[in-house]
């Protein structure tokens, strides 16, 4: 069982500032929040200052048109816990966390909201349960403080069915208040609008996931950055999801299985062109059929050969950065230069 509750790691705040590395990361994305983001600085300071840990608290500004980043940078300039990036424009919250998260020096990594709807005081009731051995938890608003049609319902919907499609089972995986142990969500590459998938991406590198009820505020200042456009994003991004956690190491097994049942269908309407012709009396150039089985028969094997270059890229992507086809958790009795 490893041990990260708020207790423990404060115990060990002393020998961490020593060795100038945090226990914990704070980060938060800010796109046009100037109402929000001094309230939230104040809400995490007054929480830190209970818990008594080691911290940084690391802002990205992702292109904001309005006074957050010279809010911010006060701030930062106040306290060099507080850390601070500005983007040249607007990227989105998936390039604003994984900006964060390259740079973070915890050991446990939280997300967080800059809009005042996440609340900072869930963040130890995050570290004691990780303290029962959990790699990623993540938030659940149970009582969401939405609108139901246009946020609350369409959530409800994608997050059954991401669960369903990645088999990772949670209640809320738009919830941006996790907390991930930063070996973890390290080696997460993120991409177009991941974020949400963050948790799904760990556990297919042998995450073990959990969630907790959080507390969740209305809104009181600024304006949502969500709208319905992002359900079909939502749908496009699970389908890479999916590829990538059941095939990028062997996209063959996908284009090939595709390719092989378009050819058996091709062989199936030549033999019904076939059978036409001897007892029908239907001769070949007057039965359509033909023209479905050459068709189905070379997109078939159009799909198998895509399937063979996507091997050789699949493998030229691993071998050419050396990377592995594996992840190890532990060693025993091998040396930490070990080539593995």
């Amino acid at each position: 069982m490893k041990s990260n509750s708020w207790q423990d790691l404060a115990s060990t705040a002393t020998l961490d500032t020593q060795t100038s590395r945090p226990n914990i990361s704070i980060i938060i994305p800010v796109y046009n929040e100037e109402e929000n983001v001094e309230a939230l600085q104040l809400r995490l300071s007054d929480m830190l200052a209970e818990i008594k840990i080691d911290y940084e608290i690391i802002y990205v500004d992702d292109g904001s048109r309005d006074h957050s980043f010279e809010l911010l940078e006060k701030l930062a300039l106040k306290d060099s816990k507080i850390k601070l990036i500005k983007f040249r424009k607007n990227h989105g919250q998936t390039a604003a966390m994984s900006a964060a998260i390259d740079v973070a020096q915890g050991e446990i990594i939280i997300p967080l909201d800059a809009d005042l709807q996440n609340d900072p005081r869930d963040i130890p009731n995050l570290l004691d349960k990780m303290a029962e051995g959990y790699d990623v938890v993540s938030g659940w608003r149970k009582q969401r403080q939405d609108t139901f049609i246009t946020r609350k319902l369409p959530s409800m919907m994608a997050n059954r069915l991401i669960s369903v499609v990645t088999g990772v089972y949670l209640h809320d995986y738009g919830c941006s208040l996790k907390a991930y142990r930063a070996e973890i969500v390290k080696d997460v590459r993120l991409y177009g609008e991941m974020h949400r998938f963050i948790p799904a991406f760990c556990a297919l590198e042998g995450a073990k996931v959990t969630e907790i009820p959080v507390n969740h505020h209305p809104r009181i200042a600024g304006k949502s950055k969500y709208g319905l456009s992002r359900i079909v994003k939502v749908f496009l991004d699970l389908m890479v999801v999916k590829f990538l956690g059941d095939y990028a190491k062997r996209p063959i097994h996908i284009f090939g299985t595709v390719g092989v049942l378009l050819c058996f269908a091709g062989i199936l309407s030549s033999a019904v062109t076939l059978y036409d012709k001897f007892v029908h009396e239907v001769y070949v150039h007057r039965n359509p059929l033909i023209l479905l089985a050459i068709f189905l028969f070379l997109v078939g094997i159009q799909f198998i050969m895509v399937g063979l270059l996507a091997e050789l890229i699949i493998r030229t992507y691993h071998e050419s950065q050396g990377k592995k086809t594996y992840t190890i958790a532990k060693t025993v009795n091998l040396p930490s230069s070990s080539s593995l």
